[in-house]
């Protein structure tokens, strides 16, 4: 086995790793950054993928050359003299219209800001409330929506609240205030502060610079917009307003009230407290929202919302008594099942006549169990309906490749036999099991 050593960087068979047996970071640079510390936060942002930035270098382009990248990456960080470049912005498509802007960094600089986000994450950590469930460490959506759904059947009353451009409008000054109480190191700070500063580049080669927001798509962000609005919102709504319970996902923010009166107040004192801070509530996005259910009776003009993918809304359920009753409960959203159905729709399967069923199915396979691993968590029927679906369109399938199954009919009963003999060859077979549907079912 051949290593090669560069910049006490190790090559061996295409891993890259910090030589063992000596010092991982030299005593001559001034900031205490160790080649195992860039080492590790590649080996993340690997994991992690991503597209390339501004200087259109991909992640496999920066393997390439991956010890002398790394090598020259470290150097610049602890000597001080790494200057971030500009984050390339691109518009991705929302789910219900228009577009969100996406600030994405190049590949050092995604392993650069990993650096930092490893070292001052654990500190922050400590400090974020328990009600807080956004890109933390052992924490989930799925766990967000449980808390609601459970606090949704106890409080009848939501403050279902919207910012406006969030990520876009957070304050550098009141953001490096909040860091700078739980950040001691100051060459953390220097580049947390380079970050926000760092230009954006449109598609047409504009540069704009920036004094407010951070990039959303930036590796640290998630973790900067956390402390924000732990201060701007947790800690406050936990000292002025202790009675109110509320899960907050990165700025998903839910608020359950007593009353429609509390509700109300809520919503007016908060709407001040975001301007205050600098930002903004969606004066249409925000609402009051009546959590009607058995247990919960009356008329009000909005009885659903929608949190992390999940509409929330009064539904008819079993209960484990065996009688019919109005549940508040989650499912799939429309807006999700929307983007499912058309990604559905963009696969195109009629094309996909040169494969057998078996290599169709092992093209969609990860795709769909996604779904089913994230929207099969509440409201299984919803999703079942769904992914119903997803027969129709491999029907069509069997019709365009065989001449012998062009009858919808034929195609159905090929297909329920195939199901039979391999019941999990499609991800949703196994998933539709649980509630007795059968292929071709009307």
């Amino acid at each position: 086995m051949v290593l090669e050593r560069r910049g006490d960087i190790v090559q061996s068979g295409g891993v890259s790793q910090p030589r063992s047996g000596r010092s991982s970071c030299s005593q001559t640079k001034p900031l205490s950054i160790t080649k195992r510390q860039v080492f590790e936060a590649y080996k993340k942002v690997k994991a992690n993928r991503g597209s390339a930035g501004i200087d259109r270098e991909s992640l496999e382009d920066f393997e390439a050359d991956l010890s002398n990248n790394l090598y020259k990456l470290w150097n610049r960080m602890a000597s001080g003299s790494y200057h971030p470049p500009p984050v390339l912005r691109v518009e991705i498509p929302k789910g219900g219209g228009g577009t969100r802007p996406l600030g994405i960094p190049t590949v050092a600089d995604r392993i650069a800001q990993m650096v930092v986000k490893d070292a001052i994450e654990s500190e922050l950590e400590k400090c974020f409330h328990p009600n807080s469930y956004g890109y933390r460490p052992g924490r989930s959506a799925h766990q967000a929506v449980e808390t609601a759904k459970k606090r949704c059947w106890k409080r009848a009353w939501v403050l279902d609240m919207d910012i406006k451009s969030f990520f876009d409008t957070i304050d550098h000054e009141l953001l490096m205030r909040a860091v700078s109480k739980h950040v001691s190191e100051k060459w953390q700070l220097m580049y947390i502060e380079r970050w926000l500063k760092a230009p954006v580049m449109h598609p047409d080669g504009r540069l704009e610079e920036r004094d407010v927001g951070t990039p959303q798509g930036g590796v640290i962000s998630p973790l900067l917009a956390n402390l924000f609005l732990h201060y701007v919102f947790d800690v406050w709504v936990e000292k002025h307003w202790p009675g109110i319970q509320f899960e907050r996902y990165a700025d998903d923010i839910i608020c359950h009230c007593v009353s429609e009166r509390e509700a109300i107040s809520l919503k007016e004192v908060l709407t001040e407290r975001f301007q205050s801070c600098g930002l903004a509530l969606h004066p249409e996005k925000t609402k009051i929202v009546y959590c009607k259910s058995s247990y919960h009776k009356g008329k009000y003009p909005e009885i659903s919302f929608d949190f992390l993918g999940y509409t929330f809304r009064p539904r008819v359920a079993c209960s484990r008594f065996g009688k019919m009753m109005v549940s508040f409960t989650p499912a799939i959203s429309r807006k999700s099942a929307r983007r499912i159905r058309k990604t559905m729709r963009g696969w195109q399967l009629r094309r996909w006549q040169s494969l057998d069923i078996a290599e169709v199915a092992g093209n969609i396979r990860a795709c769909i169990q996604g779904w089913i691993n994230y929207y099969g968590r509440f409201g299984k029927s919803e999703l079942k309906r769904i992914l119903y679906h997803l027969d129709e369109h491999i029907v069509r399938w069997i019709q365009g490749k065989y001449k012998k199954l062009r009858r919808r009919s034929k195609a159905f009963r090929w297909l329920r036999r195939v199901r039979k003999d391999n019941p999990s060859l499609f991800a949703h077979w196994r998933f539709r099991i649980e509630g007795g549907w059968t292929i071709g079912a009307v």
